[in-house]
């Protein structure tokens, strides 16, 4: 029975500044705190997990080398903080050019795939992100979701309450929740 605890964390707007699109290196840049959040979260022995849409690569505005680029960008940085990313997933697809897809968020598959490579409890485990797509998987999979205010959170903030998701400032806060729920 899995039984590691699994913070799913989205990438840009969460972790990452989002200035669109992001798919140029040395455009990365962490959300203030993001960085020293991830490491506590390492400390405390959750799995840091992201998870992303990245619809730029089906609409041909870059490709999967570039999120790569970006991803061993953001890895390195995090090296910096003594944080590290256990596992790290990202969905290609757009439904309006690719068509549907399971592993487009809210979709489930590559929380799955996490779940089977890391042995992670999903009732034990935390989702970050500042869309609700980010989010809606912890109640789908049995576990506690957090809204950030950062990125396109705020847009989101009202209907986050509405289904009873809390709305935290940034990861930082969301982390400091986490930390202290477990």
């Amino acid at each position: 029975m899995p039984d590691q605890r699994a913070a799913f964390l989205d990438r840009d707007g969460t972790i990452l500044v989002d200035p669109a699109y992001l798919h140029q290196p040395e455009r990365v840049r962490f959300i203030p705190g993001s960085a020293e959040a991830i490491h506590r979260l390492n400390a405390a022995g959750f799995a840091v997990v992201t998870v992303t849409n990245q619809s730029g690569i089906a609409r041909g505005m870059y490709d999967e080398a570039a999120y790569r680029a970006v991803q061993h960008r953001l890895v390195e940085l995090l090296a910096t903080y003594d944080a590290r990313l256990d596992g790290q997933y990202f969905c290609p697809h757009y439904p309006g050019v690719s068509g549907p897809c399971d592993c487009r968020k809210p979709g489930l598959k590559l929380f799955l795939e996490a779940q089977q490579a890391l042995g992670i409890d999903f009732k034990r485990s935390f989702w970050v992100g500042d869309r609700l797509s980010d989010v809606e998987p912890a109640r789908l999979l049995g576990g506690r979701a957090f809204l950030v205010a950062t990125g396109r959170g705020a847009e989101h903030r009202d209907q986050a309450r509405v289904l009873n998701v809390p709305v935290v400032t940034d990861l930082a806060a969301a982390v400091e929740q986490i930390v202290r729920a477990a």
